[in-house]
């Protein structure tokens, strides 16, 4: 409403400021989810969660691919389209969960390690589009050489990280009050933001990975606290300068698209986790609930459309297309219908189908107190 596209109210013109405070939004975003990462809740859901988020990703980035071909789009359009359906939200699906009060139920488990691998998965998604944007093709040699570089920036990061970081704090903690934790610990995540960018990364993916290595600090806990309140504003910030970018008109002038996209995440994410929950071991009730739990798509997603507008290879209506897609409040509508589709596939799938995907692939159910820790291990309803 306060846009530089909506005329009668007083309005913010300087489209280049916009995009300046979206990516500081971007970077303390991005920092909080590295703050809530950590690598022990990888090692935690295993093997479970991870084929589920793969085969989600890769079924939602053919899917949009595919979708933005159909509709007569260009190939680095319907990539990134591909890129933007594929990620579901943290953000967003953890505060459902928390609302409506089922953060204990062991489908909320199995979604909430999804998340953390998709997570994961999105920020090596958005190097590998960069590569293939910068190069304008899929170049064998030049993704081989992005990932070898990627992959020698992370050794040399999480070296320095692991020993230096923690070691630091360490010693430094009786001088460390709440204020000055606080200026450490955006000061720490400017730098690797720095860092990033002068080794030819994203900013987002400095900021995620100084807020992963945080993570592992004794300190995190304290560090996640105070970075709240400041996630909270830059958070709000970024989604107002995204959305002030968004012309209305756009949405109105490409409704067919966006509809059609629209239908493509809502039927395309809960077919693709479910079917990768299934076929990580998952019985069809808790896989049904966890595809349901993740029928959007959230703040990377619009990351990744800032990515390509950015960078000069995508249409500017393709942000207004997720614009049109995401909306805060639609998880929690699916979430009650993931616990009352249940009986409904009971009733449509043939018997034999629902009993033998009653179990899971590694036996019967477990007892109540089975966690969700690797491998195929199953967690309670």
């Amino acid at each position: 409403m306060v846009g530089p596209y909506v005329a009668f109210l007083p309005t913010v013109l300087d489209e280049n400021s916009l995009r300046t405070w979206s990516e500081i939004g971007v970077i303390f975003l991005l920092f909080s989810l590295g703050l809530e990462f950590s690598f022990k809740k990888v090692a935690k859901v295993g093997g479970t969660a991870s084929v589920t988020a793969i085969t989600t990703v890769c079924f939602m980035l053919v899917a949009g691919f595919a979708t933005g071909q159909a509709m007569g789009w260009t190939f680095m359009d319907s990539l990134f389209l591909g890129g933007i359906l594929s990620i579901s939200s943290t953000t967003i699906i953890v505060r459902a969960l928390d609302e409506l009060g089922l953060k204990t139920r062991g489908f909320a488990n199995l979604v909430v390690g999804v998340l953390v691998i998709e997570d994961l998965v999105a920020i090596l998604l958005m190097v590998v589009l960069s590569t293939v944007a910068v190069s304008r093709q899929f170049s064998g040699t030049e993704l081989l050489f992005a990932m070898g570089k990627l992959g020698a920036f992370l050794t040399v990061t999480f070296i320095i990280g692991i020993y230096l970081i923690p070691t630091v704090l360490h010693r430094t903690r009786k001088l460390m009050n709440e204020e000055t934790l606080l200026v450490v610990a955006v000061a720490l995540c400017l730098t690797m933001v720095f860092l990033a960018a002068q080794a030819g990364f994203s900013a987002a993916l400095g900021a995620f990975l100084m807020g992963s290595l945080l993570a592992e600090t004794v300190m995190a806990e304290r560090i996640e606290h105070l970075v709240k309140p400041v996630k909270d504003l830059f958070g709000a910030i970024f989604f107002v300068s995204v959305g002030m970018m968004i012309d209305p008109r756009m949405l109105i002038e490409h409704w067919q698209p966006v509809l059609i996209v629209s239908l493509v995440v809502v039927l395309g994410q809960p077919i693709s986790s479910a079917a990768g929950a299934l076929l990580s071991g998952q019985p069809l009730k808790r896989a049904v609930q966890a595809g349901m739990s993740l029928s959007q798509i959230g703040e990377f997603s619009f990351i990744i459309a800032t990515l390509g507008v950015s960078l000069g290879v995508t249409s500017s209506f393709l942000s207004g297309q997720r614009g049109g897609v995401g909306h805060p409040h639609v998880p929690q509508h699916l979430i009650w219908s993931g616990l009352g589709a249940w009986p409904l596939c009971t009733q449509l799938l043939p018997t034999s189908w629902v009993a033998s995907l009653s179990v899971t692939a590694s036996g019967p159910r477990r007892s109540r107190g089975d966690g969700a820790a690797g491998g195929s291990a199953t967690f309670r309803t």
